[in-house]
């Protein structure tokens, strides 16, 4: 399998697979973010992950190429959901997709594994069009169902750009991670206050203090 010491890193869950693969772009604003799909070996550490093959799935043919080519279906599908949410048209894009997902995903089979339990494993051994058709037919089911488009987000983090399905109650979630864009935001509004700028009460924010009230730094 290829690989490489230090491919692992914390990957960022999405909500769906195609914008997991999106999210393993340099987040701008979120601290210690990188590029995450440097080589081979951050690109099968990431396959691992994202369960588009089960654990110890042996990847002999993984190499350079794939790397372009499964960012290339990044930008492709980061272009189409920047077009969704009202940003410039995504010229192409969309007939590249198509014609990925129109692909044969790696055939799943259940085998035993050591324990005697039944384990997930592949037909065959996985090649990169596979795999690609697997997240490019996820991006095109996000994309013709309505209910998930319209959960569509775009985190409203400073200078954050990463994309989320927000299954919040309410629809409400503005981060993409309360923990850090969030949490940044509400240190930013509670050093306001504390210095004598009152910040603006947003009732659509669920991080946001009511009238009278404030969250200090740190809680949700």
């Amino acid at each position: 399998m290829a690989g490489g010491r230090g491919a692992r890193m914390r990957r960022f869950d999405a909500g769906r697979i195609c914008l997991d693969l999106v999210a393993t772009e340099r987040a701008g604003g979120v601290p210690g973010t990188c590029e995450q799909l440097a080589g081979p070996g951050h690109l099968a550490q990431w396959l691992a992950d994202a369960r588009l093959v089960p654990p110890g799935t042996a990847l002999n043919a993984l190499d350079a190429t794939w790397v372009v080519r499964f960012r290339e279906l990044r930008s492709d599908v980061g272009r189409l959901m920047d077009a969704q949410l009202g940003g410039p048209s995504a010229d192409g894009a969309l007939e590249r997709i198509n014609s990925l997902a129109s692909g044969a995903p790696p055939g799943p089979r259940a085998v035993r594994g050591a324990d005697g339990d039944l384990v997930r494993a592949l037909s065959a051994a996985p090649d990169c069009a596979g795999l690609l058709a697997v997240v490019a037919r996820d991006a095109v089911d996000l994309l013709t169902d309505p209910v998930a488009r319209a959960a569509l987000r775009r985190c409203q983090g400073e200078a954050c750009h990463r994309l989320y399905l927000d299954t919040s109650r309410g629809g409400r979630r503005r981060w993409c991670s309360g923990g850090v864009c969030g949490n940044r935001e509400r240190v930013a509004r509670h050093r306001r206050r504390t210095s004598g700028t009152t910040g603006a009460y947003d009732p659509g924010d669920p991080g946001s203090s009511g009238p009278g009230k404030e969250n200090p730094p740190g809680v949700e």
